[in-house]
């Protein structure tokens, strides 16, 4: 009977260590879905989940010595305040980025910086790259073209709020809809300011005051 019990507590013992296994990288994985999960909340306008899910996140990538998912969660971070008209230096970025040799990180950041240069467009993100690479040959409406077909729908309003000098009425109007389709208060509003400046028709630009007014109610 004790034998018994004894291959039963070893067979347990097996088992149980087996379930509470540690899974490889795992950190990564709960930074990355913290982050996206702050990504959504901070462009819906919800800023007290936001401001959690971004603390999460920071906290799972600080498990690690290796700094390139924390250095992402900052230029992240700095591209969604970007996006919505807040032009950071991203000095987060900044204070870690000797600590990390990543040229691909390094070109982002140049990018939301306004300094990229034409031979860097291949450490770009695939989604920037051909924007980019209309931009450089001075076709601008085949860039904001693309831009506005990628599939990754922060991008168009990262790139939109780092060029929205050049955007139209109609452009402007299109990424209303889209953030609007996505329920993203935050860059709604945003560009309805924007499109309120840029509008002339007195009526018109009533009409769109009156919309903000009603959102921010």
């Amino acid at each position: 009977m004790i034998f018994k019990t004894f291959i039963f507590s070893c067979v347990l013992f097996i088992l149980v260590g087996c379930s509470f296994k540690a899974i490889p990288n795992q950190w990564e994985y709960d930074s990355a879905k913290a982050y996206n999960s702050y990504m959504k909340n901070f462009l819906s306008n919800k800023e007290i989940l936001a401001k959690s899910d971004l603390e999460k996140a920071i906290n799972y990538a600080k498990q690690s010595a290796n700094l390139n998912q924390l250095a992402k969660i900052y230029l992240g971070k700095c591209a969604l305040n970007i996006s919505i008209g807040i032009n950071l230096n991203c000095q987060d970025y900044q204070d870690i980025k000797r600590l990390i040799n990543n040229k691909n990180l390094d070109v982002y950041f140049s990018m939301l910086q306004k300094k990229l240069k034409k031979e860097e467009l291949k450490f770009l993100p695939k989604q920037y790259k051909k924007f980019y690479q209309y931009y450089f040959d001075g076709k601008i409406v085949n860039s904001f073209d693309y831009i506005f077909d990628v599939e990754n729908i922060t991008s168009l309003f990262v790139v939109s709020s780092l060029h929205k000098d050049k955007l139209s009425k109609n452009q402007i109007n299109e990424i209303i809809d889209k953030a609007s389709y996505y329920g993203y208060k935050r860059v709604v509003l945003y560009w309805l300011n924007n499109l309120y400046e840029k509008e002339e028709n007195k009526i018109k630009k009533d009409l769109i005051l009156e919309k903000i007014n009603i959102l921010k109610s």
